[in-house]
Protein backbone atom coordinates (compact mmCIF):
# COMPACT_ATOMS: atom_id res chain seq x y z
CA UNK A 1 0.00 0.00 0.00
CA UNK A 2 1.39 3.51 -0.83
CA UNK A 3 1.97 5.97 1.53
CA UNK A 4 -0.79 8.15 0.59
CA UNK A 5 -3.19 5.59 0.54
CA UNK A 6 -2.36 4.63 4.04
CA UNK A 7 -2.82 7.65 5.46
CA UNK A 8 -6.22 8.49 3.32
CA UNK A 9 -7.23 5.04 5.25
CA UNK A 10 -6.19 5.96 8.27
CA UNK A 11 -8.10 9.08 8.23
CA UNK A 12 -10.88 7.48 7.09
CA UNK A 13 -10.55 5.23 10.14
CA UNK A 14 -9.91 7.67 12.68
CA UNK A 15 -13.45 9.60 11.11
CA UNK A 16 -15.32 6.17 11.46
CA UNK A 17 -14.29 6.01 15.10
CA UNK A 18 -15.11 9.76 15.95
CA UNK A 19 -18.77 9.10 13.68
CA UNK A 20 -19.63 5.82 16.07
CA UNK A 21 -18.52 7.50 18.77
CA UNK A 22 -20.77 10.57 18.33
CA UNK A 23 -23.66 8.11 17.41
CA UNK A 24 -23.03 6.28 20.67
CA UNK A 25 -22.79 9.40 23.06
CA UNK A 26 -26.20 10.34 21.78
CA UNK A 27 -27.53 6.73 22.79
CA UNK A 28 -25.37 6.89 25.96
CA UNK A 29 -26.80 10.09 26.83
CA UNK A 30 -30.05 9.02 26.48
CA UNK A 31 -29.53 5.92 28.96
CA UNK A 32 -27.50 8.00 31.29
CA UNK A 33 -30.64 10.54 31.37
CA UNK A 34 -32.93 7.48 32.08
CA UNK A 35 -30.95 6.29 35.03
CA UNK A 36 -30.67 9.60 36.68
CA UNK A 37 -34.77 9.75 36.16
CA UNK A 38 -34.33 6.33 38.34
CA UNK A 39 -31.82 7.48 40.70
CA UNK A 40 -34.37 10.67 41.55
CA UNK A 41 -37.05 8.29 42.09
CA UNK A 42 -35.11 6.11 44.07
CA UNK A 43 -33.14 9.75 45.75
CA UNK A 44 -37.52 11.05 46.49
CA UNK A 45 -38.40 7.14 47.81
CA UNK A 46 -35.59 6.21 50.13
CA UNK A 47 -33.48 9.22 50.81
CA UNK A 48 -29.87 8.26 52.30
CA UNK A 49 -30.67 5.65 54.81
CA UNK A 50 -31.81 2.69 55.64
CA UNK A 51 -33.40 0.61 53.40
CA UNK A 52 -31.75 2.26 50.20
CA UNK A 53 -28.36 1.26 51.59
CA UNK A 54 -29.62 -2.16 51.73
CA UNK A 55 -30.96 -2.03 48.32
CA UNK A 56 -27.27 -0.68 46.95
CA UNK A 57 -25.25 -3.30 48.36
CA UNK A 58 -28.06 -5.98 47.09
CA UNK A 59 -27.89 -4.54 43.71
CA UNK A 60 -24.28 -3.82 44.28
CA UNK A 61 -22.97 -7.28 44.45
CA UNK A 62 -24.77 -9.15 41.06
CA UNK A 63 -22.82 -5.63 39.50
CA UNK A 64 -19.81 -6.66 41.36
CA UNK A 65 -19.70 -9.61 39.26
CA UNK A 66 -21.10 -8.61 36.09
CA UNK A 67 -17.96 -6.56 35.74
CA UNK A 68 -16.35 -9.76 36.28
CA UNK A 69 -18.32 -11.36 33.46
CA UNK A 70 -20.18 -9.15 30.93
CA UNK A 71 -18.91 -5.76 30.92
CA UNK A 72 -15.31 -6.65 32.01
CA UNK A 73 -13.79 -9.98 31.06
CA UNK A 74 -16.07 -11.28 28.57
CA UNK A 75 -16.36 -7.96 26.58
CA UNK A 76 -12.46 -7.40 26.54
CA UNK A 77 -11.88 -11.15 25.42
CA UNK A 78 -14.68 -11.34 23.40
CA UNK A 79 -14.97 -8.35 20.96
CA UNK A 80 -11.49 -8.68 19.69
CA UNK A 81 -11.75 -12.68 18.51
CA UNK A 82 -15.21 -11.94 17.55
CA UNK A 83 -14.13 -8.84 15.26
CA UNK A 84 -11.45 -10.97 13.64
CA UNK A 85 -13.03 -14.05 13.21
CA UNK A 86 -15.74 -12.38 11.39
CA UNK A 87 -13.28 -10.32 9.19
CA UNK A 88 -11.85 -13.15 8.00
CA UNK A 89 -13.78 -16.15 7.87
CA UNK A 90 -17.17 -14.29 7.49
CA UNK A 91 -20.41 -14.38 8.76
CA UNK A 92 -21.62 -17.91 9.26
CA UNK A 93 -18.09 -19.07 11.00
CA UNK A 94 -18.62 -15.77 13.80
CA UNK A 95 -22.14 -17.30 14.04
CA UNK A 96 -20.96 -20.44 15.72
CA UNK A 97 -18.97 -18.89 17.62
CA UNK A 98 -21.59 -16.19 19.10
CA UNK A 99 -24.09 -19.42 20.17
CA UNK A 100 -20.86 -21.17 21.74
CA UNK A 101 -20.34 -18.12 23.92
CA UNK A 102 -23.79 -17.80 24.90
CA UNK A 103 -24.54 -21.66 25.73
CA UNK A 104 -21.18 -21.37 27.49
CA UNK A 105 -22.56 -17.72 29.44
CA UNK A 106 -25.60 -19.93 29.83
CA UNK A 107 -23.93 -22.58 32.06
CA UNK A 108 -21.46 -21.20 33.78
CA UNK A 109 -23.50 -17.75 35.06
CA UNK A 110 -25.86 -19.49 35.46
CA UNK A 111 -24.45 -21.59 38.37
CA UNK A 112 -22.53 -18.77 39.61
CA UNK A 113 -26.28 -16.82 40.05
CA UNK A 114 -27.67 -20.12 42.21
CA UNK A 115 -24.61 -19.73 44.25
CA UNK A 116 -24.63 -16.44 44.35
CA UNK A 117 -28.69 -16.87 45.92
CA UNK A 118 -27.15 -18.97 48.08
CA UNK A 119 -24.14 -17.61 49.81
CA UNK A 120 -25.73 -14.08 50.23
CA UNK A 121 -24.96 -14.07 53.83
CA UNK A 122 -21.11 -14.72 53.03
CA UNK A 123 -21.40 -11.61 49.92
CA UNK A 124 -23.00 -9.19 52.66
CA UNK A 125 -20.90 -9.77 55.31
CA UNK A 126 -17.90 -9.50 52.94
CA UNK A 127 -19.12 -5.93 51.70
CA UNK A 128 -20.78 -4.32 54.43
CA UNK A 129 -20.26 -5.81 57.77
CA UNK A 130 -21.09 -2.23 59.47
CA UNK A 131 -24.53 -3.29 58.74
CA UNK A 132 -25.06 -5.63 61.78
CA UNK A 133 -24.79 -2.42 63.81
CA UNK A 134 -27.82 -1.25 62.54
CA UNK A 135 -31.08 -3.97 63.77
CA UNK A 136 -32.57 -5.57 60.61
CA UNK A 137 -30.28 -3.42 58.16
CA UNK A 138 -28.09 -6.38 57.65
CA UNK A 139 -30.77 -9.37 56.87
CA UNK A 140 -32.63 -6.56 54.58
CA UNK A 141 -29.26 -6.05 52.14
CA UNK A 142 -29.19 -10.10 51.86
CA UNK A 143 -32.73 -10.81 51.25
CA UNK A 144 -31.96 -7.81 48.46
CA UNK A 145 -29.11 -9.69 46.72
CA UNK A 146 -30.90 -13.19 46.24
CA UNK A 147 -33.77 -11.14 44.11
CA UNK A 148 -31.08 -8.98 42.15
CA UNK A 149 -28.65 -11.87 41.52
CA UNK A 150 -30.25 -13.57 38.23
CA UNK A 151 -29.75 -9.93 36.71
CA UNK A 152 -26.03 -11.13 35.99
CA UNK A 153 -27.15 -13.59 33.45
CA UNK A 154 -29.35 -11.31 31.93
CA UNK A 155 -26.46 -8.39 31.20
CA UNK A 156 -24.01 -11.05 30.91
CA UNK A 157 -26.14 -11.87 27.39
CA UNK A 158 -26.70 -8.14 27.15
CA UNK A 159 -23.39 -7.71 26.73
CA UNK A 160 -22.14 -10.37 24.29
CA UNK A 161 -25.21 -9.21 22.47
CA UNK A 162 -23.62 -5.67 22.33
CA UNK A 163 -20.76 -6.91 21.46
CA UNK A 164 -21.60 -9.10 18.55
CA UNK A 165 -23.51 -5.83 16.97
CA UNK A 166 -20.51 -3.92 17.79
CA UNK A 167 -18.22 -6.13 15.55
CA UNK A 168 -20.85 -5.38 13.06
CA UNK A 169 -20.49 -1.41 12.96
CA UNK A 170 -24.05 -1.50 14.91
CA UNK A 171 -23.67 1.05 17.61
CA UNK A 172 -26.79 2.88 18.38
CA UNK A 173 -29.07 0.17 19.03
CA UNK A 174 -26.56 -1.51 21.61
CA UNK A 175 -25.98 1.51 23.20
CA UNK A 176 -29.82 2.40 23.68
CA UNK A 177 -30.34 -1.06 25.89
CA UNK A 178 -29.39 0.44 28.77
CA UNK A 179 -32.06 2.90 28.42
CA UNK A 180 -34.78 -0.06 28.45
CA UNK A 181 -33.28 -0.93 31.64
CA UNK A 182 -33.76 2.18 33.43
CA UNK A 183 -37.13 2.34 32.06
CA UNK A 184 -37.77 -0.85 32.82
CA UNK A 185 -36.34 -1.03 36.28
CA UNK A 186 -38.24 2.01 37.38
CA UNK A 187 -41.80 1.18 35.81
CA UNK A 188 -41.84 -2.84 36.72
CA UNK A 189 -40.49 -1.88 40.33
CA UNK A 190 -42.87 1.28 41.13
CA UNK A 191 -45.80 -0.86 39.63
CA UNK A 192 -44.76 -3.95 41.65
CA UNK A 193 -43.83 -2.19 44.82
CA UNK A 194 -46.73 0.10 45.15
CA UNK A 195 -49.54 -2.87 44.92
CA UNK A 196 -47.69 -5.47 45.82
CA UNK A 197 -44.98 -3.68 48.37
CA UNK A 198 -47.75 -4.44 51.55
CA UNK A 199 -46.92 -7.88 50.82
CA UNK A 200 -43.26 -7.75 50.04
CA UNK A 201 -42.01 -6.09 53.23
CA UNK A 202 -42.66 -5.92 56.92
CA UNK A 203 -43.18 -1.63 56.26
CA UNK A 204 -44.25 -0.03 52.99
CA UNK A 205 -40.81 1.40 51.94
CA UNK A 206 -38.98 -1.99 52.59
CA UNK A 207 -41.89 -3.66 50.44
CA UNK A 208 -41.16 -0.76 47.39
CA UNK A 209 -37.93 -1.54 48.13
CA UNK A 210 -38.13 -5.56 47.13
CA UNK A 211 -40.59 -4.03 43.85
CA UNK A 212 -37.69 -1.96 43.07
CA UNK A 213 -35.65 -5.09 43.24
CA UNK A 214 -37.72 -7.36 41.35
CA UNK A 215 -37.98 -4.53 38.43
CA UNK A 216 -33.93 -4.63 38.70
CA UNK A 217 -34.70 -8.17 36.86
CA UNK A 218 -37.34 -7.41 34.62
CA UNK A 219 -35.29 -4.77 33.30
CA UNK A 220 -32.24 -6.51 32.88
CA UNK A 221 -34.57 -8.84 30.54
CA UNK A 222 -35.62 -5.76 28.37
CA UNK A 223 -32.32 -4.66 28.12
CA UNK A 224 -31.32 -8.43 26.32
CA UNK A 225 -34.19 -8.56 24.17
CA UNK A 226 -34.12 -5.04 22.75
CA UNK A 227 -31.40 -6.07 21.26
CA UNK A 228 -32.70 -9.37 19.60
CA UNK A 229 -34.69 -8.14 16.60
CA UNK A 230 -31.62 -6.53 15.25
CA UNK A 231 -29.07 -9.64 15.86
CA UNK A 232 -31.96 -11.73 13.75
CA UNK A 233 -31.50 -8.64 11.23
CA UNK A 234 -28.08 -9.10 10.82
CA UNK A 235 -28.27 -12.91 10.60
CA UNK A 236 -27.59 -14.14 13.79
CA UNK A 237 -30.12 -16.30 15.45
CA UNK A 238 -29.15 -18.06 18.98
CA UNK A 239 -29.09 -21.72 18.62
CA UNK A 240 -27.81 -24.01 21.89
CA UNK A 241 -24.53 -25.35 21.32
CA UNK A 242 -21.39 -27.06 22.61
CA UNK A 243 -18.05 -27.36 21.70
CA UNK A 244 -15.86 -26.96 24.11
CA UNK A 245 -12.55 -27.55 21.63
CA UNK A 246 -13.48 -24.58 19.32
CA UNK A 247 -10.63 -22.66 18.86
CA UNK A 248 -12.12 -19.37 19.41
CA UNK A 249 -13.84 -20.22 22.38
CA UNK A 250 -10.76 -21.99 23.83
CA UNK A 251 -9.07 -18.36 22.30
CA UNK A 252 -11.76 -16.10 24.30
CA UNK A 253 -11.12 -18.56 27.93
CA UNK A 254 -7.71 -18.20 27.69
CA UNK A 255 -7.86 -14.02 27.38
CA UNK A 256 -10.57 -14.44 30.33
CA UNK A 257 -8.95 -16.03 32.74
CA UNK A 258 -6.42 -12.96 33.64
CA UNK A 259 -8.97 -10.83 32.77
CA UNK A 260 -11.31 -11.80 35.48
CA UNK A 261 -8.24 -11.70 37.56
CA UNK A 262 -7.40 -7.77 36.41
CA UNK A 263 -11.28 -7.25 36.87
CA UNK A 264 -11.32 -9.12 39.97
CA UNK A 265 -8.46 -6.35 41.19
CA UNK A 266 -11.02 -3.74 40.60
CA UNK A 267 -14.00 -5.52 42.54
CA UNK A 268 -11.70 -5.88 45.29
CA UNK A 269 -11.20 -2.08 45.39
CA UNK A 270 -14.73 -1.59 45.59
CA UNK A 271 -15.11 -4.40 48.24
CA UNK A 272 -12.64 -2.30 50.01
CA UNK A 273 -13.91 0.88 49.69
CA UNK A 274 -17.49 -0.49 50.69
CA UNK A 275 -16.11 -2.15 53.58
CA UNK A 276 -14.48 1.13 55.10
CA UNK A 277 -17.86 3.27 54.17
CA UNK A 278 -20.16 0.69 55.80
CA UNK A 279 -17.80 1.11 59.00
CA UNK A 280 -18.01 5.06 59.08
CA UNK A 281 -21.07 6.25 62.11
CA UNK A 282 -24.64 6.75 60.80
CA UNK A 283 -26.44 6.16 57.70
CA UNK A 284 -25.47 7.97 54.63
CA UNK A 285 -21.80 7.19 53.52
CA UNK A 286 -22.66 4.21 51.50
CA UNK A 287 -25.10 6.27 49.56
CA UNK A 288 -23.83 9.61 49.11
CA UNK A 289 -20.42 7.60 47.47
CA UNK A 290 -23.23 5.56 44.95
CA UNK A 291 -25.27 8.76 44.19
CA UNK A 292 -21.80 10.38 43.54
CA UNK A 293 -20.75 7.98 41.42
CA UNK A 294 -23.80 7.19 39.34
CA UNK A 295 -23.57 10.42 38.48
CA UNK A 296 -20.27 10.38 36.91
CA UNK A 297 -21.71 7.39 35.11
CA UNK A 298 -22.96 10.30 32.86
CA UNK A 299 -19.92 11.83 31.43
CA UNK A 300 -18.12 8.27 31.97
CA UNK A 301 -20.80 6.67 29.65
CA UNK A 302 -20.92 9.63 27.03
CA UNK A 303 -17.38 9.82 26.12
CA UNK A 304 -15.22 6.98 27.73
CA UNK A 305 -17.67 3.94 27.47
CA UNK A 306 -18.88 5.95 23.80
CA UNK A 307 -15.60 6.22 22.34
CA UNK A 308 -13.61 2.97 23.39
CA UNK A 309 -16.76 1.11 22.36
CA UNK A 310 -16.22 2.39 18.64
CA UNK A 311 -12.46 1.76 18.56
CA UNK A 312 -12.34 -1.59 19.83
CA UNK A 313 -13.69 -2.92 16.90
CA UNK A 314 -11.40 -0.83 14.22
CA UNK A 315 -8.35 -1.39 16.51
CA UNK A 316 -9.32 -4.74 16.49
CA UNK A 317 -9.21 -5.19 12.96
CA UNK A 318 -5.94 -2.87 12.10
CA UNK A 319 -3.88 -5.22 14.95
CA UNK A 320 -5.25 -8.39 12.82
CA UNK A 321 -4.49 -6.95 9.81
CA UNK A 322 -0.80 -6.44 10.77
CA UNK A 323 -1.48 -2.25 10.09
CA UNK A 324 0.16 -1.40 13.55
CA UNK A 325 0.44 2.64 11.91
CA UNK A 326 -3.68 2.40 11.83
CA UNK A 327 -3.55 0.93 15.09
CA UNK A 328 -1.17 3.44 16.60
CA UNK A 329 -2.81 6.71 14.88
CA UNK A 330 -6.65 5.50 16.00
CA UNK A 331 -5.95 4.85 19.40
CA UNK A 332 -4.25 8.20 19.69
CA UNK A 333 -6.72 10.46 18.35
CA UNK A 334 -9.47 8.44 20.38
CA UNK A 335 -7.78 9.27 23.38
CA UNK A 336 -7.07 12.74 22.10
CA UNK A 337 -11.02 12.98 21.81
CA UNK A 338 -11.00 11.71 25.67
CA UNK A 339 -9.26 14.07 27.06
CA UNK A 340 -11.58 17.06 24.76
CA UNK A 341 -14.67 15.62 26.83
CA UNK A 342 -13.54 14.40 30.14
CA UNK A 343 -11.18 16.65 31.13
CA UNK A 344 -13.38 20.30 31.09
CA UNK A 345 -16.22 17.55 32.55
CA UNK A 346 -14.26 16.89 35.81
CA UNK A 347 -13.57 20.83 36.17
CA UNK A 348 -17.21 21.13 35.77
CA UNK A 349 -18.37 18.40 38.20
CA UNK A 350 -15.91 20.02 40.69
CA UNK A 351 -17.20 23.82 40.76
CA UNK A 352 -20.77 22.68 40.07
CA UNK A 353 -20.92 19.69 41.78
CA UNK A 354 -23.19 21.00 44.53
CA UNK A 355 -25.72 22.47 42.05
CA UNK A 356 -25.57 19.69 40.15
CA UNK A 357 -26.95 17.52 42.68
CA UNK A 358 -29.34 19.74 44.48
CA UNK A 359 -31.20 20.24 41.24
CA UNK A 360 -30.97 16.24 40.65
CA UNK A 361 -31.75 14.53 43.52
CA UNK A 362 -32.60 17.25 46.89
CA UNK A 363 -36.36 17.12 48.06
CA UNK A 364 -38.47 14.27 49.64
CA UNK A 365 -36.20 12.33 51.95
CA UNK A 366 -32.65 13.86 50.07
CA UNK A 367 -31.74 16.48 52.23
CA UNK A 368 -29.54 19.46 51.52
CA UNK A 369 -26.90 17.72 54.17
CA UNK A 370 -27.10 14.68 51.76
CA UNK A 371 -26.66 17.21 48.73
CA UNK A 372 -23.56 18.83 49.87
CA UNK A 373 -21.74 14.91 50.99
CA UNK A 374 -22.98 13.76 47.55
CA UNK A 375 -21.06 16.47 46.14
CA UNK A 376 -18.30 16.44 48.21
CA UNK A 377 -18.22 12.92 47.35
CA UNK A 378 -18.53 14.12 43.68
CA UNK A 379 -16.00 16.38 43.57
CA UNK A 380 -13.24 13.73 44.24
CA UNK A 381 -15.09 11.33 41.89
CA UNK A 382 -14.24 13.80 39.19
CA UNK A 383 -10.32 14.11 39.68
CA UNK A 384 -10.25 10.84 38.46
CA UNK A 385 -12.34 10.92 35.64
CA UNK A 386 -10.12 11.42 32.70
CA UNK A 387 -8.22 8.31 34.09
CA UNK A 388 -11.27 6.12 34.17
CA UNK A 389 -11.99 7.45 30.51
CA UNK A 390 -8.89 6.72 29.50
CA UNK A 391 -8.56 3.24 31.07
CA UNK A 392 -11.76 2.53 29.17
CA UNK A 393 -10.06 2.95 25.55
CA UNK A 394 -6.13 1.72 26.53
CA UNK A 395 -7.15 -1.57 28.17
CA UNK A 396 -9.33 -3.18 25.60
CA UNK A 397 -5.65 -2.11 23.23
CA UNK A 398 -3.98 -4.75 24.98
CA UNK A 399 -6.66 -7.33 24.17
CA UNK A 400 -6.77 -6.42 20.78
CA UNK A 401 -3.05 -7.58 20.93
CA UNK A 402 -4.60 -10.68 22.53
CA UNK A 403 -2.47 -9.53 26.04
CA UNK A 404 -4.37 -9.95 28.85
CA UNK A 405 -1.60 -10.32 31.28
CA UNK A 406 -0.19 -7.01 31.32
CA UNK A 407 -3.89 -5.27 32.62
CA UNK A 408 -4.11 -7.91 34.85
CA UNK A 409 -0.78 -6.99 36.57
CA UNK A 410 -1.39 -3.71 36.66
CA UNK A 411 -5.18 -3.84 38.51
CA UNK A 412 -3.52 -6.12 41.20
CA UNK A 413 -0.96 -3.61 41.68
CA UNK A 414 -4.27 -1.41 42.23
CA UNK A 415 -4.83 -3.15 44.88
CA UNK A 416 -2.08 -1.99 47.24
CA UNK A 417 -2.62 1.79 45.58
CA UNK A 418 -6.10 1.84 46.92
CA UNK A 419 -5.87 0.53 49.80
CA UNK A 420 -2.84 2.75 50.93
CA UNK A 421 -4.74 5.77 49.61
CA UNK A 422 -7.92 4.80 51.03
CA UNK A 423 -6.19 3.92 54.77
CA UNK A 424 -4.81 7.03 54.62
CA UNK A 425 -7.07 9.20 53.52
CA UNK A 426 -9.74 7.97 56.12
CA UNK A 427 -7.88 6.72 59.01
CA UNK A 428 -4.82 8.97 59.13
CA UNK A 429 -6.07 12.31 57.75
CA UNK A 430 -10.01 11.41 58.17
CA UNK A 431 -11.44 12.67 54.77
CA UNK A 432 -14.40 10.50 55.78
CA UNK A 433 -16.24 9.41 52.84
CA UNK A 434 -14.25 11.69 50.22
CA UNK A 435 -11.20 10.63 51.02
CA UNK A 436 -12.37 6.56 49.89
CA UNK A 437 -13.34 8.78 46.51
CA UNK A 438 -10.07 10.45 46.41
CA UNK A 439 -8.23 6.68 46.48
CA UNK A 440 -11.22 5.51 43.61
CA UNK A 441 -9.56 8.57 41.23
CA UNK A 442 -5.99 7.90 42.71
CA UNK A 443 -6.96 4.25 41.11
CA UNK A 444 -8.06 5.41 37.54
CA UNK A 445 -5.07 7.48 37.29
CA UNK A 446 -2.39 4.93 38.31
CA UNK A 447 -4.00 2.26 36.20
CA UNK A 448 -4.20 4.79 32.74
CA UNK A 449 -0.69 6.36 33.23
CA UNK A 450 0.98 2.56 33.74
CA UNK A 451 -1.07 0.91 31.11
CA UNK A 452 -0.42 3.86 28.69
CA UNK A 453 3.39 3.98 29.30
CA UNK A 454 3.80 -0.01 29.00
CA UNK A 455 1.74 0.73 25.72
CA UNK A 456 3.54 3.16 23.89
CA UNK A 457 7.24 0.85 24.34
CA UNK A 458 4.96 -2.21 23.56
CA UNK A 459 4.03 -0.47 20.03
CA UNK A 460 6.51 1.56 19.04
CA UNK A 461 4.78 4.60 20.70
CA UNK A 462 1.18 6.47 20.17
CA UNK A 463 2.20 9.62 18.49
CA UNK A 464 2.63 10.92 22.31
CA UNK A 465 4.34 14.48 21.76
CA UNK A 466 0.79 15.37 19.62
CA UNK A 467 -1.50 13.57 22.33
CA UNK A 468 0.66 15.88 25.21
CA UNK A 469 0.61 18.81 23.21
CA UNK A 470 -3.27 18.02 23.20
CA UNK A 471 -3.52 17.96 26.82
CA UNK A 472 -1.34 21.06 28.33
CA UNK A 473 -3.71 23.03 25.61
CA UNK A 474 -7.39 20.92 26.65
CA UNK A 475 -6.44 21.58 30.44
CA UNK A 476 -5.69 25.01 29.86
CA UNK A 477 -8.97 25.97 28.26
CA UNK A 478 -11.00 24.01 30.86
CA UNK A 479 -9.40 25.80 33.61
CA UNK A 480 -10.49 29.06 31.91
CA UNK A 481 -13.84 27.77 31.72
CA UNK A 482 -13.66 26.94 35.65
CA UNK A 483 -12.60 30.12 36.66
CA UNK A 484 -15.43 31.92 34.76
CA UNK A 485 -18.14 29.06 35.59
CA UNK A 486 -16.78 29.38 39.22
CA UNK A 487 -17.44 33.29 39.34
CA UNK A 488 -21.11 32.93 37.83
CA UNK A 489 -21.99 30.04 39.85
CA UNK A 490 -21.47 31.76 43.20
CA UNK A 491 -23.15 34.93 41.77
CA UNK A 492 -25.89 32.97 41.56
CA UNK A 493 -26.22 31.19 44.82
CA UNK A 494 -25.92 34.40 46.36
CA UNK A 495 -28.71 35.71 44.73
CA UNK A 496 -30.79 32.92 45.08
CA UNK A 497 -30.11 30.54 47.55
CA UNK A 498 -29.98 26.94 48.10
CA UNK A 499 -32.93 25.79 46.79
CA UNK A 500 -33.54 22.51 44.16
CA UNK A 501 -34.73 25.29 41.53
CA UNK A 502 -31.71 27.72 42.25
CA UNK A 503 -29.34 24.85 41.74
CA UNK A 504 -31.39 24.38 38.14
CA UNK A 505 -31.38 28.20 37.54
CA UNK A 506 -27.81 28.20 38.35
CA UNK A 507 -26.85 24.94 36.04
CA UNK A 508 -29.31 27.13 33.11
CA UNK A 509 -26.97 29.95 33.40
CA UNK A 510 -23.52 28.46 33.97
CA UNK A 511 -23.69 25.63 31.96
CA UNK A 512 -24.05 27.11 28.53
CA UNK A 513 -21.49 30.16 29.59
CA UNK A 514 -18.65 27.31 30.41
CA UNK A 515 -19.13 25.57 27.50
CA UNK A 516 -18.90 28.37 25.36
CA UNK A 517 -15.98 30.02 27.11
CA UNK A 518 -14.01 26.81 26.89
CA UNK A 519 -14.86 26.32 22.94
CA UNK A 520 -13.60 29.88 22.13
CA UNK A 521 -10.48 28.97 24.47
CA UNK A 522 -9.84 25.91 22.14
CA UNK A 523 -10.48 27.75 19.04
CA UNK A 524 -7.69 30.39 20.19
CA UNK A 525 -5.54 27.98 21.73
CA UNK A 526 -6.08 25.61 18.51
CA UNK A 527 -7.07 22.71 19.69
CA UNK A 528 -6.86 20.11 16.76
CA UNK A 529 -10.00 17.69 18.45
CA UNK A 530 -12.34 20.28 18.42
CA UNK A 531 -12.17 20.41 14.58
CA UNK A 532 -12.91 16.93 14.38
CA UNK A 533 -15.47 16.83 17.22
CA UNK A 534 -17.20 19.53 15.15
CA UNK A 535 -17.03 17.93 11.46
CA UNK A 536 -17.93 14.06 12.64
CA UNK A 537 -19.76 14.73 15.95
CA UNK A 538 -21.65 17.98 16.18
CA UNK A 539 -22.47 19.07 12.58
CA UNK A 540 -24.46 15.59 11.53
CA UNK A 541 -26.13 15.82 14.93
CA UNK A 542 -27.34 19.56 13.91
CA UNK A 543 -28.15 18.22 10.61
CA UNK A 544 -30.71 15.39 11.54
CA UNK A 545 -32.28 17.94 14.23
CA UNK A 546 -32.93 20.09 11.04
CA UNK A 547 -30.61 22.84 12.51
CA UNK A 548 -28.04 24.08 9.42
CA UNK A 549 -26.51 22.56 6.52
Amino acid sequence: MRPNDERTTTNDVRDNVARSAGIVSIAVFLSRITGLVREKVMAHFFGAGFEYDAFLLGFRIPNLTRDLFAEGALSSAFVPIFTQTLQAEGKKKAAVLSNLVGSALIVVVGVFCVLGVIFSPVLVELLAPGFHNVPGKFELAVQMTRVMFPFLLLVALAAQAMGVLNACNRFGIPAMSSTFFNLGSVAFGLMIGLTLGPRLGATPLIGLGFGMAIGVVLGGALQLFWQVPTLHKEGFHFRFDFNWNHPGLRQIFRMMGPAILGNAAVQINVMVNTNFASRIPGNGPVSWLMFAFRFMQLPLGLFGVAIASATLPSISRSAGAGNMEEFRRTLSKSLGMVFLLTVPSSIGLIVLGRSIIGAIYQGGKFTTHDTRQTALALSCYAIGLAGYSALKVINPAFYALHDSRTPMFVSLASILVNYGVAATMLQAIGLGHAGLALSTSAVAIFGAVALFLILRKRIGGIHGRELFDSLWRISAASLAMGGVVWCTSHFMESRLGGSALAHLLDLSVSIPIGLAVFYAACLVLRVSEVELATRKVVKPLLRRLGIGR
